[in-house]
């Protein structure tokens, strides 16, 4: 069964589940305020770098099963599955902003009120929002829609930037909460053309729903902030964080992802989700301490970083030059959200530095935020000119294999500080580099 579905808001998570959901072959209506934005994306131009989206966006456009607007009224009108796709972004106090949730379920509501719908709308929150959320959207529709037949269910998102479309399209597993057996029967029957090769729909209750995303998210920042710990500790030991990180990861109880120390985790996700599921838990009278050491220990790990930096120079940076690869806060994206490289930048420059960055993608992002304050490169080998040090943070395949004697001809200094661990630092003096990584022994050149 084809359905005709409402995606409010276009976004990173809206437009892949707008672009994917046609790609199956439903009627798509992706709903955004941003009119300048719906004008480009009716044109196929992509706002955000996404491999792989903007092919299925082209074709899902040009065959009519796709359509932009920013006349939310339209797609209510024509659609009976309604997901929610907005942001969530923290409050001063860590918890999550439900704004926008909440006006646009208002909005449905009052449109759903003025011209009732023959048939039930599903609303469904795709948005990652604290557990009692789905109520509180029921809510909404109690009050301002009392005459129409409205669900509310939560469908949360588990995509990674960078995989997002394969994540979509071949999930590893679905989590839907809803208790009325109308709603989970149109959800499976929706995602019935991902599950083919047999992974799971799971059904649950909406609280345990949204609970799962922040739980998922929460672990696996956990992961990274553990090894991040540990690569304290394998420094002041004589110890190789990625030997251990070999011999744990083959344990199949462990498992080999997220398990890379590094400048700490970033992006629009994991540092919200984690302020927002402390938050949550504090507000019912169950703390998760180990929750806050996870964040506490992130926002260590660059400041660690950077002293290594600044150590490195006698405390003195001021009027060097630094090289710096990589800007997004992962490979295969252009998101540079809580990047922790930003955090490195900022402290360089208050102490004087002069820095000189390069990305394949998040330049034009870092520009809006840093500005002309520091330099942009158009190339890894032009980025390192006349430097004193280069500092690595986003491990794009591009650094995996430099020429390091056409580096060393470039910079001033062969001087590496490697925040992803691209290299090992036995073969760096042979190649006539000065090393430091994380978690593992500084070489001389």
């Amino acid at each position: 069964m084809l359905h005709t579905i409402g995606v409010i808001g276009s976004g990173y998570v809206g437009l892949v589940t707008g672009v994917c959901f046609a790609e199956i072959g439903n009627a798509v209506y992706c709903v955004d305020i941003d009119q300048e934005k719906i004008k480009r994306l009716r044109q196929g131009i992509m706002p955000i770098y996404e491999p792989g989206l903007e092919h299925l966006l082209d074709r899902n456009l040009n065959n009519g099963r796709l359509k932009f607007t920013d006349d939310l009224a339209e797609a209510v009108a024509r659609c009976s599955l309604l997901f929610l796709c907005l942001p969530t972004p923290p409050d001063e106090d860590g918890s999550a902003d439900l704004q926008y949730v909440l006006s646009a379920s208002a909005g449905i509501a009052r449109l759903l009120q003025a011209t009732p719908p023959l048939q039930p709308t599903i609303v469904v929150n795709k948005s990652t929002v604290p557990v009692g959320t789905a109520e509180k959207v029921r809510n909404v529709f109690r009050m301002l829609a009392p005459d129409c037949k409205v669900y509310v269910a939560s469908n949360p998102e588990f995509l990674r930037e960078g995989f997002a479309v394969e994540d979509f399209m071949k999930p590893d597993r679905v989590v839907v909460g809803t208790s009325d057996e109308y709603v989970a029967a149109m959800m499976q029957d929706l995602y019935e053309p991902f599950v083919r090769s047999g992974n799971p729909i799971y059904i649950m209750d909406e609280q345990s729903a949204e609970i799962t995303k922040y739980a998922a998210n929460c672990f696996l920042a956990m992961r990274i902030s553990f090894m991040n710990e540990l690569s304290r500790y394998c420094e002041a030991a004589g110890a190789d964080i990625e030997k251990i990180r070999i011999g744990i990861g083959s344990d199949n109880r462990i498992g080999k992802r997220f398990l890379f120390a590094g400048l700490g985790y970033g992006g629009s996700c994991f540092p919200k989700d984690v302020k927002a599921l402390i938050h949550s838990a504090a507000a019912v009278g169950t703390p998760l301490r180990i929750m806050e050491a996870v964040e506490f220990s992130n926002l260590k790990q660059t400041e660690r970083f950077t002293a290594k930096v600044l150590q490195r120079f006698g405390n003195n940076v001021a009027g060097h030059s630094f090289a710096i690869w990589g800007l997004a806060f992962k490979p295969n994206t252009d998101d540079t959200r809580e990047a922790p490289v930003f955090r490195v930048i900022k402290e360089l420059l208050a102490a004087g530095a002069n820095i000189t960055a390069y990305d394949p993608e998040a330049a034009e992002n870092t520009r809006r935020v840093f500005g002309d304050s520091i330099g942009y490169a158009n190339s890894a080998m032009e980025c390192l000119q006349n430097a004193d040090a280069l500092i690595i943070a986003t491990e794009w395949n591009e650094f995996r294999k430099p020429d390091f004697e056409t580096m060393k001809n470039y910079m001033k200094r062969p001087i590496i500080f490697d925040g992803r661990n691209l290299y090992e630092p036995d073969k760096m003096p042979e190649a006539g580099f000065e090393y430091y990584s994380i978690g593992r022994k500084a070489v001389a050149g």
